[in-house]
């Protein structure tokens, strides 16, 4: 007797959660004003860079192990202390006190301690019990839809998320609103300057109680059942690693999702200065973030058939063209035009973001499957952090060639980022041509190394 499977994977209450999960852990308001939220509080851009470092580095040095924990303790058990963990990063965030440029830069640090704590705890966890309940339904074939739906839906939210972010960070926009509601108040930036924050502890508040509403699958692939040992862990942890390093497509796999992405994500970290730099006005920041969200409501699609039809070469290949013309055409700063390489980055990370969790959920066991994932994190991190350091001695070298004094300038600060970007097209395009090179010692040495019959290439 056959048996009949609803059409849709969100009849699987842990796809539901998974969803939810990802939207409200992703959806953070203060993301169109990052850069200038930071420097608004008084931090400057070398501190900004350096914070971003700490915040790799955390991850790096918890990835792997959350992940292994993940696996042998329980991904519900990691995602509730992610959801946690992201309520007290963000509430320190809305009570520090500013003024005082020691103790400011202090609870930042420890801002972005916690943040990493709650990436490294989340990432592969969410991932690996979403796709081990497809698993136990018989349904892996349908995880190219549920990553499409969940980024398209993420992609939905996360577009009212820029644009309420934006509007509430901006002073004369609230004063206006405040002026239409007749309530007399005089509003400053330092009264719109934490009110995208309170906004994500929202949020945070709902990744937790979606956490607590997860259920665990059922042991897959015959794994241990309960607590064990950890040094288990510590095994688990080297035989994933193992496995990578001896599997020449994972680890070719890893290496180009990491090249992307610390490059690519590095640029849009810093959007906000790019934005201000092409002369575009703060309040129409939320609407631009809109935009580039609406991308991810149409590339999960092209990605999914991408990914399907192309061999994964050909798709990394088309990926590099994308990112070193569009890191190329940010130089010139052309303002308003200066936004189609803006698009041309968010792309890429949507389709890098796609193509690594497409083929390595299709040759990873669910045994070490959230181990994996987390050396992908470990990966990725690792090269962001770099960057964020290799980015801060750069600009501190930019910034004492352009004569600047020990207090900070602003127009200065826009100077020296605008020479900054002259450095990326660059590193971009040799380390292309590095990975290409890895990539191909590495294949043809070792073949696909394992790589599932249905990935192509």
């Amino acid at each position: 007797m056959s048996t009949i499977q609803s059409p849709s994977p969100l009849s699987i209450p842990n796809i539901r959660r998974f969803i939810a999960f990802r939207i409200f852990f992703n959806a953070r308001f203060y993301y169109p004003v990052f850069t200038i939220l930071f420097v608004d509080f008084g931090l400057t851009l070398s501190q900004f860079a350096l914070l971003n470092a700490v915040w790799a580095a955390t991850i790096v040095i918890l990835e792997v192990p959350s992940g292994a924990l993940a696996d042998i303790l329980g991904r519900r058990k990691l995602l509730v202390a992610t959801s946690g963990i992201m309520v007290v990063e963000i509430l320190i965030l809305c009570v520090v006190p500013r003024g005082r440029p020691e103790l400011l830069f202090a609870v930042f640090v420890a801002n972005r301690i916690l943040s990493g704590c709650a990436e490294a705890a989340a990432s592969g966890a969410d991932e690996a019990i979403a796709y081990d309940s497809l698993k136990q339904a018989g349904r892996e074939a349908d995880w190219g839809r549920v990553l499409e739906l969940q980024m398209r839906l993420q992609a939905a939210v996360h577009i009212g998320a820029m644009i309420i972010g934006a509007a509430v960070y901006d002073p004369a926009l609230m004063q206006r609103v405040a002026r239409w509601m007749n309530i007399q108040v005089v509003l400053t930036q330092a009264d719109t300057l934490r009110l995208p924050l309170w906004l994500t502890l929202g949020m945070a508040v709902g990744a937790l109680a979606v956490s607590l509403g997860m259920e665990e699958p059922k042991n897959p692939d015959n794994a241990p059942a309960g607590p064990v040992p950890l040094a288990q862990a510590f095994r688990l942890t080297l035989d994933a690693g193992r496995w990578i390093l001896t599997t020449p497509f994972a680890l070719v796999v890893i290496a180009s999702g990491m090249f992307f992405d610390h490059v690519l994500r590095m640029m849009l970290t810093l959007n906000s200065q790019y934005y201000r730099l092409i002369q575009l006005p703060e309040a129409s920041f939320g609407l631009i973030g809109a935009a580039m969200a609406g991308l991810g409501i149409m590339v999960p699609r092209a990605a999914r058939i991408m990914a399907d039809r192309l061999a994964p070469g050909l798709n990394f290949a088309i990926l590099g063209i994308l990112g070193f013309s569009s890191l190329a055409a940010m130089v010139p700063a052309i303002p308003f035009l200066g936004l189609i390489p803006v698009a041309g980055l968010v792309t890429g990370m949507y389709l890098n973001g796609f193509f690594l969790s497409h083929y390595l959920n299709r040759i990873a066991d669910s045994r070490r499957r959230a181990t994996i994932l987390s050396f992908r994190g470990l990966a990725f991190n690792l090269a962001y952090g770099g960057i964020g350091v290799f980015y801060a001695l750069l600009l501190s070298r930019l910034r004492t060639g352009s004569g600047a004094g020990p207090v900070l300038d602003p127009g200065l600060e826009e100077q020296v980022f605008a020479l900054s970007l002259e450095w990326f097209p660059g590193y971009f395009l040799a380390g292309f041509v590095v990975l290409a090179w890895f990539a191909r010692w590495r294949l043809g040495r070792g073949g696909s190394g394992g790589a599932d019959p249905g990935v192509r290439g």
